[in-house]
C-alpha cells in the first residue's frame, strides 16, 4: 500500500468514525432527557405545553376532552421520558394525537422543546394510587350493582356495549373530568367534537327512530352515511336501516346515561367507583 492510499484509508477511517460517533450522539440525545428535573426548562416547556398541546390536553396538562390526562402514571403509549418524547414527535398512529407540528394548533416544536415539554409533564406528574381516591371494592358493587354502571359500560371484558369501555378511563382522564361524566353526561355530547378529534371512535349520539310500521327505537349511532343508518338499541340489538324506508329519524345531544347528582350518588360512593376505575386500570379490583 502507497502512503497515499495509506492517507486516503485513514483519512476514510476517521470520517466514518467520526460519523458513527456523531449517529451514536444523535442517538442519545433521542433516549435520554437532557434536561431532566431542571425547573427552569419545565417552566419553558409550559409555554411550549400551552401553545402546541393545552388545545386537547388541558391547561395543566390535566386532560380536556380530546386528550388524555397527562398527569397520571402509567402512560398509556409509553412512560419512560423517551417514550413520551416519541408520542409527543412521531404522534400515535389511529388516534388523534398527531405528529409535532402536523396541524394547524401550535407552531411545532425544536427537539430541544419537546424535550422541554417532556421536563414539564414529570413536573405536574401525581402519582397517586386507587386506594387514595375511595374503596376500588365497595366501588366495584356499585358499578355492577346499584349505580347500574355496568348495564351500558365494560371494563375489562366485562360489561354493557352501549357506553364507552371505560378500562383505561382513569389512567387516561383526570379525576374532575370523570366526575363532570358522571354529574352531567349530556356536556360533552352538547358541546360537539369534531370528527378527527374525538375523543371515542364515536360520540355516542342518542337516536330515536320510528320505522315505517310504527315500531319506536332508541339508542346510539354507531355508523351513519347518507342513505343509510346503524344503531345499538337500549336492549343492545344492532339495526342496520335504509333511511329512506323509516318514518322519523331524530339525534340528540343528550345522553342516554342518567344524571348521578349527589342524592343519586353520594360523593363517597363517587370516589369507591373512581377507585373501582383506577383499580382496574392498572390491573386490580377485576
Amino acid at each position: 500500500m502507497t502512503m497515499r492510499m495509506r492517507a486516503s484509508w485513514i483519512v476514510v477511517a476517521a470520517a466514518t468514525l467520526l460519523a458513527m460517533l456523531l449517529a451514536a450522539a444523535r442517538s442519545s440525545a433521542q433516549t435520554k432527557n437532557p434536561y431532566s428535573g431542571d425547573p427552569k426548562m419545565a417552566k419553558l416547556g409550559e409555554f411550549e405545553f400551552r401553545a402546541n398541546c393545552a388545545f386537547c390536553h388541558g391547561l395543566g396538562a390535566r386532560g380536556g376532552g380530546r386528550g388524555p390526562d397527562l398527569t397520571r402514571t402509567p402512560k398509556k403509549h409509553g412512560d419512560t421520558d423517551s417514550e413520551i418524547f416519541s408520542t409527543i414527535n412521531n404522534g400515535v398512529p389511529g388516534t388523534a394525537m398527531p405528529p409535532n407540528g402536523a396541524t394547524q394548533q401550535g407552531v411545532g416544536m425544536t427537539e430541544e422543546e419537546v424535550w422541554q415539554v417532556v421536563t414539564y409533564i414529570r413536573s405536574v406528574e401525581k402519582k397517586a394510587d386507587a386506594k387514595s381516591l375511595g374503596d376500588a371494592n365497595h366501588g366495584k358493587q356499585l358499578f355492577y350493582g346499584s349505580a347500574a354502571c355496568g348495564t351500558c359500560h365494560m371494563v375489562n371484558g366485562k360489561g354493557g356495549r352501549l357506553g364507552p369501555d371505560l378500562s383505561g378511563a382513569a389512567a387516561g382522564r383526570s379525576t374532575e373530568y370523570l366526575k363532570e361524566s358522571l354529574r352531567d353526561p349530556s356536556k360533552r355530547l352538547a358541546q360537539g367534537i369534531s370528527e378527527a378529534m374525538k375523543e371515542f371512535s364515536q360520540e355516542y349520539e342518542t337516536a330515536n327512530v320510528i320505522t315505517s310500521d310504527g315500531s319506536k327505537y332508541q339508542g346510539v349511532v354507531l355508523n351513519e352515511d347518507a342513505f343509510s343508518l346503524q344503531l345499538l338499541d337500549t336492549r343492545e340489538v344492532l339495526h342496520l336501516w335504509d333511511k329512506s324506508s323509516l318514518k322519523s329519524f331524530e339525534k340528540s345531544r343528550q345522553s342516554l346515561m342518567p344524571a348521578y347528582d349527589e342524592k343519586v350518588l353520594p360523593e363517597k360512593d363517587l370516589q369507591d367507583l373512581l377507585a373501582f376505575l383506577a383499580a382496574s386500570g392498572a390491573g386490580g379490583a377485576k
